[in-house]
């Protein structure tokens, strides 16, 4: 069994990365809410290498989507598969310059 993290980074990185989750949300007869409602007992064969599978049966993308800002990760919660995505698969930071120069990285909930 073979089991994939997809990390998207950036705003392009999060925009393609968006795109892939169409498709193969699609590809395995998963609705943006995360429920398969495919018709075919092949879309579920390799569902658990993308997806992991949620206690309330729902599929969950196993996926980092990392920014700088927050507006990239806005418009992915906003968009059709938004839903598909736990709150903390959503990664956000802000270069602080400072002296000495630090890095502070946040999570945000939805």
């Amino acid at each position: 069994m073979r089991e994939i993290v997809h990390i998207q980074a950036g705003q392009c990185g999060n925009q393609i990365g968006t795109k892939f989750w169409e498709v193969i949300s699609d590809e395995h007869g998963i609705d943006p809410a995360g429920n398969y409602v495919g018709d075919s007992s092949l879309q579920l064969d390799r569902v658990n290498v993308y997806y992991n599978e949620a206690s309330s049966h729902k599929y969950v993308p196993r996926a980092v989507l990392v920014d700088l800002e927050p507006g990239t990760m806005d418009s992915v919660r906003s968009g059709a598969f938004g839903q598909l995505f736990r709150p903390d698969n959503f990664i956000f930071g802000n270069l602080i310059w400072s002296h000495p120069p630090s890095w502070s990285c946040r999570r945000r909930a939805a």
